[in-house]
């Protein structure tokens, strides 16, 4: 069997892009536990979401409408990750965002669970599933981070 020269670089990319995919799911986070674990501190659908990137359902969580100042932090390890004063209606039906509260309470990778590549935001700390980037919000940033709010807790006072 011979490989032409297409074969091979496209073979090579394949390859490079599976070792980073593996590298990423290799990172280490400060807050870790075994399965039953999450299970047990999150309950399911929190579990499902956070430990598993399920993705709830739009217009399910009360933290789409909430409006009081305050901070939202992952529910798995309680980072605080945003806060409401960059909290934007986006009508997509889940919390968003146009920044995180600090660029190193959130980490990224991509995401090709729909076919086509995707932002995913996850905590630093945990490294729970958050929700996904995207690039159609408000200014400053032009950002959505468009959260799961089963994901969050929220916490009143100030922002």
């Amino acid at each position: 069997m011979t490989f032409d020269r297409r074969q091979m670089l496209f073979g090579a990319a394949a390859l490079t892009v599976l070792a980073a995919c593996g590298r990423a799911e290799a990172q280490k986070y400060a807050v870790t536990m075994t399965d039953a674990q999450w299970r047990q501190k999150l309950g399911p659908q929190a579990f499902a979401v956070l430990r598993k990137e399920a993705t709830e359902a739009p217009y399910s969580s009360p933290l789409n409408g909430e409006k009081r100042a305050g901070i939202f932090a992952c529910k798995g390890c309680d980072q605080a990750v945003y806060s409401s004063s960059a909290k934007f209606e986006s009508g997509t039906g889940w919390p968003s965002f146009w920044q995180p509260l600090s660029p190193k309470a959130i980490g990224t990778k991509t995401d090709f669970k729909i076919g086509l590549p995707r932002t995913e935001v996850h905590c630093s700390r945990c490294g729970g599933h958050l929700g996904h980037i995207f690039d159609d919000g408000p200014k400053p940033t032009g950002k959505r981070h468009c959260l799961n709010g089963v994901a969050l807790i929220f916490k009143p006072g100030r922002a």
